[in-house]
């Protein structure tokens, strides 16, 4: 099996703290939509195995594409691929682009799933990251969303952002929880370089968290999160029951993924590819790969970070069978240090990371590669 991902490279307005590739150059989205048309018909044969799973539009806005736009990338894909397992079509959408007839018109469309970039439902701190929408109109858009009959809403918030105060974040998870959404995604805000944060931070007009205010940010999320019924299934995500974002779980399940479009990345089991043309270069049919082979030791690696990032962790039989006895005998003594302090536990041929340690994933992780 294998899934798909449109990457929609487009943005009104740029937030403060994000570093995917996107451009505010809307007036090319109809030549991209078509270059992409070409680009899906062109990588048809990447996958070595045709059948989707599911089907992701990310971005940038994806919801800048009109409804018809989306409709006609489904309906290509289907053409190409066996899609009769794709049982989750996902569209992120900015909140202030879902008007009553935006919806309306999604509704005649495959979308079957809604990923809202909300991040927060404080007003301060969504003018702090150049968000295009308030707090209210980003709980008007579910509403508008539940009574068009969307039953399966994701929703994304951002914690450990300094100089709001303390409250600001409670407050935001108990609005996010009284929604009652089927899915939360909630990330800590990081500094990348190449941001407006980036270079606030060297000019001194903002300072980041400290590690005690991130682990009681972080402490705060799982506690309220779990605590209000939803589980804790990767570090970043939360789900109630049969919930799960199966596009997304596929990825930390090395599941074979293309990527269409200007700054999409694909996996075909053995190669990793990315397009690094422009948006611009895209738009006139100028589409460049970069690429790089991974190897045996690049397999184990991958899977033990995606592994551990989930409740489920690594399966150690499995690094038995396919690296040898010796690569689980290593992972075991690195691994020491953290069973003995409790953030790893090891229960028979099953290692992970209890999900009130998932604070320290990164550093884990990187002790345990080969």
């Amino acid at each position: 099996m294998a899934t798909l991902y449109f990457h929609i490279p487009f943005c009104k307005r740029i937030c403060t703290y994000c570093d995917f590739y996107k451009v505010g150059a809307i007036e090319l989205i109809p030549k991209v939509v078509e270059s992409m048309h070409s680009e899906l018909e062109a990588r048809a044969g990447y996958l070595s195995d045709k059948r989707i799973t599911s089907i992701y539009f990310g971005g940038g806005t994806p919801s800048l594409l009109s409804p018809e736009q989306v409709e006609t990338l489904i309906s290509h894909a289907r053409e190409l691929f066996d899609c009769s397992d794709v049982g989750e079509i996902t569209l992120e959408a900015n909140p202030d682009d879902l008007t009553k007839e935006y919806i309306a018109a999604l509704r005649q469309t495959s979308i079957n799933r809604i990923s809202l970039g909300i991040q927060s439902f404080d007003d301060r701190v969504l003018s702090f990251m150049n968000r295009r929408h308030t707090a209210a109109e980003a709980k008007e858009c579910v509403g508008r969303l539940r009574a068009a009959g969307y039953d399966n809403i994701s929703i994304d918030i951002i914690f450990g952002v300094a100089g709001f105060g303390d409250v600001w974040l409670r407050e935001t998870l108990q609005e996010a929880i009284a929604l009652d959404v089927e899915h939360i995604s909630a990330y800590h805000l990081t500094v990348e370089e190449r941001t407006r944060l980036g270079l606030m931070v060297r000019k001194g007009e903002y300072q980041p968290v400290d590690e005690e205010r991130s682990e009681s940010d972080y402490r705060l999320v799982e506690d309220m999160l779990t605590g209000a019924g939803y589980e804790h299934y990767e570090v970043s995500n939360y789900a109630k029951v049969g919930c799960r974002a199966k596009h997304n779980s596929a990825y930390w399940q090395g599941v074979e993924y293309l990527g269409i479009g200007a700054g999409a990345h694909s996996f075909s089991g053995d190669d990793r590819r990315w397009c690094v043309s422009t948006a611009k270069e895209y738009a006139e049919g100028d589409i460049r790969y970069e690429s790089e082979e991974l190897s045996l030791v690049d397999h184990l690696n991958e899977y033990v970070m995606t592994s551990l990032r989930t409740m489920e962790g690594v399966n150690l039989e499995h690094i038995t069978m396919v690296y040898g006895a010796s690569e689980v005998e290593r992972i075991l003594r690195s691994a020491e240090v953290w069973i003995e302090r409790g953030a790893l536990r090891y229960d028979a041929q099953r290692m992970y990371i209890p999900t009130a340690e998932f604070m320290l994933s990164d550093a884990i992780i990187e002790s345990l590669f080969a």
